[in-house]
């Protein structure tokens, strides 16, 4: 069977990790969990992106040769992985040589099929983006947008891809493949954005101005351009991996799906006669009060100052929990407190407290077997008969916040529950029935706690590994056998406490 591809953006190794880099690795991570555990085989890919002018331009500016500089940055975004619980299998760097050779083979190819051809251009160019510029990118008022940063006009020979050539098969390929892009209406912007005719793209740029590239094949005076860098590492880094291409998804931020990832990419592969991807996840962006958080603005969040405070788990929790994939999303302090206290310490916590309390102190610290049920249990039990289905179905559409959403629901439902049983009214009374209601109340918390934490695993493996350790449960290979309602943990021995979610000290750090 063939494994389940999934990649992420590779990141620009000019800067640091902010909180967008965080929770593309998180979501990508939280997917391939979730693949796992309805038993598929996962290839889980990241990287950096480390060629390009911007990089040569840091380098120089700290006196150091680029390549001491991308190892350095990359260095922190591969250590950035393991503080965030994120597990890929593989993590590609554009200047290994596994990845050049394959650009430099790609480039040839097209070359020798006369889709890459010599032209002189004039015209203005981004340094910032590392792009050429038309008239049509200005503002109304005839200046530049912000995103382009110092515009030069300049005049060279440059190397071009016949883009243009291959536009009418990416319109029918999109409008024949509803669902390519998710979410849908991001698929909608591609092909708004190919009603208008595209250009064909420079790949390249000239050793003289820029010396950090890979040369392309057919011409050593010339490195080639970004995205004919960049895009190639999804192919690379598996094409001696037989079997992984295609990708499943390319999960990406919303500012790279047009025209980079749904048109240059995707022609890039038709034309190279390479297999498509099956699909693309565009997520959306974290704002701060409305604005988006980068490094270009300053106002780009630490993702590390929160998992040092709050653990690994509570940052993924609030990031799958607060976000629509897709959708824009706002990041305040206050609002990560909220789904923290209220959600995760006073919530879930709360019903690991009590579990282990209380079975701790009327049932000897092992959980007992169920024995009949009545009317509050029956009611717990169908309202999971409702969310562990629940739970699958929106995983497989991405859906995880509403997921959480369900699951945190039925958590607050058992508590609700637990105060309506009152174990430890029950554990006073004499009359054998309420002895049997207690025991039947605390096998049924006990059971409620376990198939909560089982269906937010991929989001939160920590805290599920340490629950069902407390309840004495080694989980079973089958991950929707985990999240049907049974009587697995009777007789188990429970620790007597848990501290899942401590009361911070300070509030979180803007």
């Amino acid at each position: 069977m063939k494994p389940f591809y999934i990649t992420t953006a590779i990141d620009y190794a000019n800067g640091s990790p902010h909180l967008g880099h965080a929770y593309e690795k998180v979501l990508t991570d939280v997917i391939a969990r979730f693949r796992r555990q309805l038993g598929d085989t996962v290839h889980f890919l990241t990287g950096t992106d480390e060629h390009g002018q911007k990089v040569q331009a840091s380098a120089r500016a700290r006196g150091i040769a680029p390549q001491a500089f991308v190892d350095a940055v990359s260095q922190e975004f591969r250590d950035l992985l393991p503080r965030l619980d994120v597990r890929p299998d593989d993590f590609i760097r554009t200047t290994e040589p596994r990845h050049q050779r394959v650009v430099r083979d790609l480039l040839q190819r097209l070359y020798d099929q006369g889709e890459i051809y010599r032209a002189e251009y004039r015209g203005f160019y981004s340094t910032r983006q590392e792009q050429f510029l038309q008239e049509k990118d200005r503002n109304p008022d005839g200046t530049w947008p912000e995103l382009f940063g110092e515009v030069t006009e300049i005049t060279e020979a440059n190397y071009f891809f016949r883009l243009r050539k291959h536009q009418d098969w990416l319109v029918a390929f999109l409008q024949s493949h509803e669902g390519y892009v998710f979410p849908a209406f991001r698929q909608s912007q591609v092909l708004e954005f190919l009603k208008e005719p595209l250009n064909d793209l420079c790949i390249s740029r000239p050793r003289e101005r820029l010396e950090w590239g890979i040369p392309l094949p057919f011409d050593d005076q010339y490195v080639t351009y970004v995205w004919f860098d960049a895009l190639v590492n999804y192919y690379s880094a598996v094409v001696d991996r037989p079997g992984v291409w295609p990708a499943d998804y390319h999960v990406i931020g919303k500012d790279i799906l047009v025209p980079p990832h749904a048109v240059y990419w995707l022609i890039m592969l038709h034309a190279a006669g390479i297999e498509l991807p099956k699909g693309i996840i565009a997520h959306g962006w974290w704002l701060q009060r409305g604005a988006k958080m980068s490094k270009s603005t300053g106002n780009a969040l630490n993702p590390l100052d929160l998992v040092d405070q709050f653990g690994s788990d509570a940052f993924r929790y609030f990031l799958m929990r607060e976000m629509n994939v897709g959708q824009d999303s706002d990041f305040t302090p206050e609002q990560f407190l909220v789904r923290y206290n209220s959600e995760l310490a006073n919530n879930l916590g709360n019903l690991v407290n009590r579990t282990l309390n209380m079975t701790t102190r009327f049932a000897g610290g092992a959980v007992p077997a169920a024995e009949s049920a009545e009317e509050p249990e029956t009611a717990l039990r169908e309202l999971w008969a409702q969310t562990g289905p629940d739970v699958v179905a929106l995983g497989e559409r991405f859906q995880f916040h509403t997921a959480l959403e369900r699951t945190m629901a039925f958590v607050t439902a058992t508590n609700a529950y637990v105060e309506r049983r009152a174990p430890w009214k029950l554990g006073k009374s004499a009359d054998p029935a309420d002895q049997a209601r207690l025991r039947t109340s605390l096998a049924t918390m006990a059971e409620a706690l376990r198939l909560a934490v089982a269906a937010m695993q991929h989001v939160i493996p920590g805290t599920t590994a340490k629950v069902n350790a407390v309840l004495g449960h080694r989980p079973g290979a089958v991950w929707k056998d985990e999240l049907v309602w049974g009587g697995r943990l009777a007789g188990n021995p429970v620790a007597p406490a848990l501290v899942l979610f401590p009361r911070p000290e300070k509030p979180a750090a803007a």
